[in-house]
């Protein structure tokens, strides 16, 4: 059986942030060590799925994009962030949990971009890095589990690690939001399409992506596999419909401590 389905961004993330909850690593490690959530709008739908609960999903980001550009809601919006040890939530920031953590925990991180091997990037608009930079080492020295969930919305041509050769805060003259890094990510890849073979068993592939009138950013995908497994699939995309997207934190731009941004000096 086949069925074609849109999921807007907002409605993606909330069937990526599923399949994460789902994992095996994860849930062994929310029963046996520590999952740790970066921030970041579809690691929020993540922490909802495993806190059972509603968080406000626009003050869990650090950098993010919108109409305007680059940008980062301001550190004193941001909520904390989720680290869960043996099924509890620990207040405990992420960069303090990793330096605990080890093989069987897993690091939620999620990304800016993702091309076609499979590397992640996240842009980097803290000239230290920002918390990418203080966890991935640790993570991979150890053996920690990485998860990247990530959407179809930020898959990239060409390649992530070309690409970072190119970027940097200091190498960008002109902007019209933050200028930023690229810093190369590799970890378990969770876009849409695991998200369908994981849960409903289904094999999903992309039709179309884009749109207009609220569709913006959608991706629409064809699932094909066992008619039971396809309808189970479809029914969960309809109760998915009408998720709301996540509208970030914005500062005041005279205010903001990024002066490398255009916007800081108007």
């Amino acid at each position: 059986m086949k069925a074609l389905v849109t999921l807007t961004p907002s409605e993606a993330k909330r069937l990526v942030a599923k399949a994460v909850a789902a994992h095996p690593s994860v849930q062994r490690a929310l029963r046996e060590g520590i999952v740790a959530i970066g921030l970041g709008s579809t690691n929020a739908y993540v922490a909802e799925e495993l806190l059972g609960e509603e968080i406000d999903k626009g003050r869990y980001m650090a950098g993010f994009t919108d109409a305007a550009g680059t940008c980062v809601v301001p550190k004193e919006e941001r909520i904390p962030e989720v680290v869960i040890e043996r099924g509890k939530r620990v207040e405990e920031s992420v960069g303090s949990a990793v330096r605990r953590m080890g093989a069987g925990d897993v690091l939620i991180k999620g990304a800016n971009a993702l091309d076609a091997q499979g590397i992640a990037g996240v842009m980097l608009a803290s000239d230290v890095g920002g918390t990418i930079a203080e966890v991935y080492g640790i993570a991979k020295a150890r053996g920690v589990k990485i998860i990247i969930p990530i959407t179809l919305e930020k898959f990239i041509p060409g390649s992530i690690e070309e690409l970072s050769k190119e970027a940097g805060i200091q190498l960008i003259s002109r902007s019209t939001g933050i200028p930023v890094g690229i810093f190369p990510v590799a970890g378990d890849v969770i876009t849409e399409l695991e998200a369908f073979r994981m849960l409903y068993g289904v094999e999903a592939l992309v039709v179309g992506a884009g749109g207009t009138g609220g569709g913006e950013g959608s991706v629409t995908l064809l699932l094909r596999g066992a008619e039971e497994d396809v309808e189970r699939a479809f029914r969960a995309v309809e109760q998915l419909k009408g998720e709301p997207p996540v509208k970030p934190v914005r500062g005041r731009c005279s205010e903001c401590s990024y002066s490398q941004c255009p916007r800081s000096r108007r």
